[in-house]
């Protein structure tokens, strides 16, 4: 009976504690128990408070019955002298508190069970707003009908959408795709105060150049051996660095630049998408890449900018405000930075996890891409359709979106890297220590090595041979014995080697690595294979699937076709004889270190400047739609080109105006016609200009064909990445449909292509005369 009276007691005080938590707040509104009947509605909230006073009823009954046994049993009394009936006289009190608390119970349960239904009445035309949403009919949002049928079938396949308050009614669809996505119109009855408001636009902060590296070794972070890789870098060539940071800010005068908020997500180091760079780095791995990356850094952040360094997922979804689930939903606020700089594995990571916004903010993206992708490859569509597509392409950004390591195709931007740039001092060291006959091959794979005996054997003759391969514990069998290996080397330890050296030789990989400048940089010749035919998609397995049609007619295309001799030697290697008689001519060369402008520390630091100040992809000028039909009374309006003086090309009239957004300026555009079978590129190069494809908008005009006296009996827009173009031998003109197809790239034997050229800054082909 006494443990009885205790269940009861305490089961009596935890109802009642409950009762009480609920019933105490100051405002209904404010309750627990109103979330409640909020949730589970009026009828369900008064049925807990009838089970609760039955449970009450029932415990009542059950302590009536006890005490009905202790009266009438008498084994009770003989019990009488060990248990005095005083010690139960308590649970007559408490009899009697429970009976009070079980009548006000019941008096609350009534009082409450009016305020409901007088709630009820009060509150039927907002809840049946809340439960009862028809999809609204609005012109203006084509979209939002196939959204919600889409968010009925499948808002449970993310998390994301309970996360943004979506819990299957056909109102918490239209309050999602009308407040976090825009396919809906706003509901009228929605309060808009409720909304998120946007933060203030952040101050304009001026960008100041720094002086100190310091903070960025610290922003790069630790953990992986690419990391602690890029700040060796960053600190050997610090000095360098900050001399190129205070010419450029005297070359710009104290002209003012706003501070941008910059994330640098390096997606190929991350864990998802394997790293396999990291583990290489001390193994004779490709570091082109992680050099790339260091320069990029330091050149932010010198210039600067704000920046946040990410190189794992998590840190990712961090920084962009990505909201818990499978990355199906928006952003969760505006995105924090003006500029993303990635890789096609980060730029993957940011699609799959930013939902809508990164349509929205894709242009914000800067891409660092080694190969370069070609518009061709780009646009989606026109991939699908002509069989350009790749694992690699159809993000359809703007092509100079995307930022490569040597000037492959002016259709994306040069972002480059730096060598190590000799002073006067080093540079007389090296002249008066060079070993005519020692020569350093480019290769720090045992692979690179299998089937290069024939040259080996050649240059042995005349040269001493040194390696720098890669091994544990015993030479690599691919290496001769008559090779120098010295394993793999530190980056100042190769420096050093290549000071000495006379030759760098490669044997035809790897591709376009920064390597050979480095051994030019330091006053060596580099000699490498010519490749006959030239090395592409279509024949080699190294470039099947990159997201480019460009034909590679050596290992280092930049360097046969940028520096040339008699710093570069491009030979064929299948030609004995030639190969020979190179080494021989080589051996009596006398050459300076030398290093092209735009890989200098300065030169890296002005192109990313003009870049941050000038690019803007959220801005662009679009040209304006072909015209579906034109009356005779429509006047096409003048063309701000004019034939040049010798009547061979067309340039900007000197009496048409110039857009000042325009970047480059439009005055150093030059219009050239190719011959067939040549691509812009190499049309612009012949006349010692580069194709600028932000200028083909001013070129997609019919009225230019007739400028140019070439006839057109029919002209058409399509999509085509070699247009605008002219089919002679038919007289047929075509105009481009699709802007994001505009490319420098691309030839055939049918067309003629309009070429929009422009010059460029002696040393910096980035970058025209006026361009800084």
């Amino acid at each position: 009976r006494i443990f009885v009276l205790g269940i009861g007691f305490f089961t009596l005080c935890f109802l009642m504690t409950s009762l009480g938590g609920q019933f105490s707040a100051k405002r209904l509104g404010d309750s627990p128990f109103t979330i409640r009947t909020e949730v589970m509605g009026a009828l369900e909230s008064r049925g807990v408070l009838r089970r609760m006073s039955d449970m009450l009823e029932m415990l009542m009954k059950r302590m009536d019955i006890l005490a009905r046994l202790e009266n009438s049993t008498d084994f009770h009394k003989g019990d009488e002298a060990r248990f005095p009936r005083d010690r139960f006289q308590p649970a007559a009190g408490l009899m009697e508190r429970i009976q009070a608390i079980a009548q006000n119970v019941s008096d609350i349960a009534i009082k409450v069970d009016q305020i409901l239904r007088n709630s009820l009445l009060n509150g039927k035309v907002v809840e049946g707003r809340r439960d009862q949403c028809e999809v609204p009919r609005d012109p203006k949002y084509p979209d939002c009908a196939g959204k919600v049928e889409w968010m009925r079938a499948r808002w449970t396949s993310d998390p994301c959408y309970a996360f943004f308050g979506v819990d299957g009614t056909e109102c918490s669809f239209l309050i999602y795709l009308s407040e976090v996505e825009w396919f809906c119109p706003p509901l009228p009855w929605r309060n808009r105060t409720a909304a998120l408001p946007s933060p203030p636009p952040r101050p304009r902060v001026q960008a100041a150049f720094r002086s100190d590296l310091a903070r960025l070794l610290e922003l790069i972070g630790t953990g992986k051996e690419s990391l602690s890789f890029m700040k060796k870098r960053i600190r050997h060539l610090a000095q360098q660095w900050l001399r190129a940071a205070r010419r450029l800010q005297q070359k710009l005068k104290g002209r003012q630049r706003d501070q941008k908020h910059i994330l640098i997500h390096i997606g190929f180091l991350t864990e998802e998408s394997g790293d396999v760079f990291s583990p290489r780095v001390l193994k004779g791995g490709p570091l082109g890449e992680m050099v790339q990356w260091a320069d990029i850094l330091a050149a932010l952040f010198l210039l600067g900018h704000s920046l946040r360094v990410t190189v794992s997922l998590k840190e990712l979804q961090s920084h962009l405000g990505v909201p818990p689930g499978r990355g199906n939903c928006p952003l969760t606020s505006p995105l924090p930075f003006d500029l993303i700089y990635t890789d096609y594995h980060g730029l993957q990571q940011m699609k799959q996890h930013m939902g809508l916004s990164f349509k929205k903010y894709r242009c914000r993206v800067r891409v660092i891409d080694t190969f370069g992708t070609e518009p061709a490859y780009n646009h989606e569509e026109y991939a699908t359709l002509r069989g350009y597509r790749t694992n690699w392409g159809y993000w359809n950004l703007q092509p100079t979106q995307f930022m490569t390591m040597f000037p492959h195709t002016p259709d994306n931007s040069f972002m480059g890297f730096v060598s190590e740039e000799l002073n006067k001092t080093e540079r007389q060291f090296v002249k008066s220590n060079k070993a005519s006959g020692m020569a350093v091959v480019y290769g720090k794979e045992a692979s690179i090595w299998k089937g290069k005996e024939k040259f080996l054997a050649i240059l042995n003759k005349y040269m001493e041979i040194h390696g720098t391969v890669y091994y544990e514990t015993q030479r690599p069998p691919e290496v001769p014995a008559f090779v120098k290996n010295h394993g793999l080397l530190p980056q100042h330890e190769f420096q050093q080697l290549l000071r000495k050296a006379k030759l760098f030789i490669g044997f035809g990989f790897p591709y376009e690595g920064p390597a050979p400048l480095e051994a030019i940089a330091n006053g060596c010749v580099f000699l490498q294979a010519r490749f006959n035919p030239p090395h592409s998609s279509l024949n080699h397995e190294f470039f099947r699937g990159k997201p480019t049609s460009r034909e590679v007619s050596s290992q280092h295309p930049y360097a046969e076709d940028f520096i040339g001799k008699p710093h570069v030697w491009t030979v064929d290697y299948n030609n004995s004889e030639e190969f020979e008689a190179a080494i021989k001519t080589i051996m009596r060369t006398q050459v300076d270190p030398y290093l092209p402008y735009e890989y200098t520390c300065e030169g890296m630091l002005e192109r990313i400047h003009a870049y941050i100040q000038h690019q803007d992809f959220c801005t662009t000028l679009s040209p304006p739609p072909p015209p579906k039909a034109k009356s005779p009374a429509m006047q096409s309006p003048p063309s701000p080109l004019a034939l040049s003086p010798n009547a061979t090309h067309l340039v900007w009239s000197p009496s048409a105006s110039r857009d000042p957004r325009a970047w480059p300026p439009v005055d150093s555009l030059q219009v050239w016609v190719s011959e067939t079978r040549h691509a812009c590129t190499e049309t612009c190069r012949q006349r010692g200009l580069v194709c600028e494809p932000t200028f083909f908008r001013f070129l997609n005009k019919k009225e230019v064909f007739l400028q140019l006296s070439i006839t057109c009996d029919s002209t058409e827009y399509e999509m085509n990445h070699l247009y605008p173009a002219v089919a002679e031998n038919v007289h047929e003109c075509y105009l481009q449909k699709e802007p994001l197809l505009f490319s420098c790239a691309g030839y055939n034997s049918k067309y003629r292509r309009l070429c929009p050229c422009r010059d460029y800054r002696k040393g910096q082909v980035a970058l025209c005369r006026d361009c800084l």
